[in-house]
């Protein structure tokens, strides 16, 4: 489970982002670190239990969960680190273009945990957008479920809009608003008391088994 220590790294670690501190303090990074594994670990089996495709991918937790040096070549913000932890879990790993289920572990209110494609490159949204176009009673069957709306009240967010209908599509299309979208995920968020109780890895099961419909939806034209 995620105990109350990783969250006091993480806060430390937003305000001293500096290689320096991080060196200084390597022990508790690994002890957060190893606790993102073994939860990792444990939603993997939960996972699995209810989705074949994670179930037959052999994923290594490690595969599963994002490196914390941020790449700053091309950013004004030059941090070295994340400050968070991210694991995502989909059947071919991190690096492909699937969807999946993911959570986001930051202290202050910040974890939150949903499923989805976020940003994908131009090829994979327009068979997304071909995907939801064609089948648009079914897309909005699976958003208007009660547990997908209990979990996700906020719905599907898009990664980005477009202002204008994307090339090929007409304003007329009923399809219109979530043809926009730039990518298609939800978000749940969680506050830090429930972060590290016990029923944690629970709750993530549960949020993960009712969101699995919209991502079977979207890495169905994959």
């Amino acid at each position: 489970m995620i105990t109350n220590g990783t969250l006091v790294f993480l806060r430390e670690l937003k305000t001293n982002n500096i290689r320096e501190w991080f060196e200084d303090h390597k022990s508790e990074y690994q002890n957060a670190y190893g606790e993102v594994i073994g939860l990792t670990a444990e939603l993997l089996r939960e996972v699995s239990a209810f989705d074949s495709s994670i179930a037959a991918s052999g994923l290594d937790p490690k595969s599963c969960i994002m490196r914390i040096y941020r790449d700053v070549r091309f950013s004004r913000d030059k941090s070295p680190y994340k400050t968070n932890f991210f694991v995502f879990i989909n059947r071919s790993g991190r690096k492909s273009p699937f969807g999946g289920y993911y959570v986001h572990i930051g202290p202050e209110g910040k974890s939150f945990a949903g499923g989805g494609v976020y940003m994908p490159g131009p090829a994979v949204l327009e068979l997304l957008r071909e995907e939801i176009g064609g089948h648009f009673s079914e897309w909005c069957s699976i958003l208007s479920d009660e547990a997908f709306q209990t979990e996700f009240p906020e719905g599907v967010l898009p990664s980005g809009l477009l202002k204008r209908p994307p090339k090929g599509y007409e304003s007329s299309d009923p399809a219109l608003e979530y043809l926009k979208y730039k990518g298609y995920y939800t978000r749940h968020f969680f506050g830090d008391a429930e972060v590290t109780a016990p029923e944690f890895t629970g709750k993530l099961a549960a949020l993960f088994r009712s969101v699995q419909p919209m991502v079977d939806f979207l890495n169905r034209p994959l």
